[in-house]
């Protein structure tokens, strides 16, 4: 059967930090100075600069000691009197170390390796007199204004005796400016002051204008949305009112609609009945009676023209009447003018051919008289078909 063994577990050794006798670590802001042995070189410094490792210090010969290159800070505060010959008390803060290099810390150290605690105060000093030399030459208002441009001026003009000393400035801020009472800058300060509260006064009021004009807009967009809303809600009220009497008259409207319908058929109904009794009618009366009436028509029109005919020959037969009768009497007519002429007393010239003219004269009279007898019956009215008018006869002639 396989198996397999289990190695033992060797015990941990803790591991101890063994401290070397005479060896010397500097910290990564501290510079670790040693002396006690001779430095070789011409210009080699009297003690040996150690940064950034360690380093083993012989016991007895040599002697360590360190130099912090921390960051530190140096207040200043001094009355500077400026240009104007105004007094000032102007408040700065330096912040300052010792500088990297070898040269640096060699400076510093010479110098603060016995009491480190005067860097502060040695700075401060420096910067105090370069601050009043520098104010001296500028203006409450530029001062005021070109703080920046001061700090500078300063941080640059004591950058040599800083850099003798083996110190380096990081920076320099002016942290405050009084006039010690005196009200100058507070007087600067009022034009502006009023500009600034004059500005922020229009501002304010600015502001409050347009936050009561968006107060205005937003009540009347409130306004405006309420009526939109009233209005949408009464428009859908208003359809669903007419939905439901749309719905309630549906069956009424339905009924109707198929009551005319009913009426409409009924009326075409009628109207072809109406059609088909008018066409009876114009078969059985109308149809005829026209025929009669065409037939009574032509009856009276044969018998009005039987009866023109009668009267015409009537009229002829009394014509024909009246010419005989006149014939007739004619020879008694002319012989009634003979008579008459016979007891008159008469001259007859020519002999024969005068009596033969009064003779022919006698006749022409009795044609004349003929003649106008003819047309005067002409004139008389033909007695109509059943007329009771006779026609009219001439007398006879005497």
């Amino acid at each position: 059967m396989a198996h397999c063994a289990r190695g033992r577990e060797r015990p941990r050794r803790r591991r101890r930090a063994v401290k070397v006798f005479g060896y010397r670590v500097p910290a990564p802001n501290e510079a670790l100075l040693i002396s006690g042995r001779k430095q070789r070189g011409a210009d080699a410094l009297p003690f040996k600069i150690v940064t950034g490792h360690g380093v083993f210090v012989m016991p007895v010969f040599s002697k360590a000691t360190r130099l912090t290159l921390a960051m530190q800070e140096a207040e200043v505060i001094e009355d500077c009197y400026t240009k104007q010959g105004l007094t000032l008390s102007v408040q700065a803060i330096i912040a300052f170390k010792v500088g990297d290099d070898h040269e640096s810390i060699a400076a510093a150290a010479r110098r603060f390796q016995g009491d480190q605690g005067q860097m502060p105060t040695l700075v401060g000093r420096i910067f105090s007199g370069h601050l009043r030399s520098i104010i001296g030459s500028m203006t409450v208002e530029s001062i005021i204004r070109e703080q920046q441009t001061l700090a500078d001026a300063i941080v640059d003009a004591s950058k040599t005796e800083m850099a003798r000393i083996g110190l380096a400035v990081d920076s320099l801020q002016i942290s405050s400016i009084d006039d010690k009472g005196v009200g100058y800058i507070r007087a600067l300060a009022a034009p502006h002051q009023a500009k600034v509260n004059q500005d922020a006064k229009v501002a304010q009021a600015a502001a409050d204008r347009e936050s009561a004009m968006a107060q205005q807009e937003s009540i009347r967009h409130q306004a405006e949305y309420a009526r939109q809303t009233a209005i949408a809600q009464a428009q859908y009220q208003a359809e669903i009112d007419q939905a439901q009497q749309t719905a309630a008259q549906a069956g009424p409207l339905a009924a109707a609609r198929a009551a005319q319908d009913v009426l409409s058929e009924r009326a075409l109904v009628a109207a072809k009945n109406a059609s088909l009794r008018e066409a009876e009618l114009i078969a059985e009366v109308i149809r005829p009676a026209e025929a009669e009436a065409e037939r009574i028509r032509a009856l009276a029109k044969a018998q009005a023209d039987a009866t023109k005919l009668s009267a015409e020959a009537a009229a002829a037969q009394n014509r024909i009447a009246l010419d005989q009768a006149i014939i007739e009497k004619l020879p008694d007519m002319l012989r009634a003018a003979a008579e008459g002429l016979q007891g008159a007393n008469v001259t007859v010239l020519d002999g024969a051919e005068g009596l033969n003219s009064v003779v022919a004269s006698l006749a022409a009279q009795g044609m004349t008289m003929l003649e106008t007898l003819r047309r005067g019956m002409h004139t008389e009215p033909v007695a109509q078909p059943g007329s009771s008018v006779a026609p009219i006869v001439p007398k006879s002639v005497a």
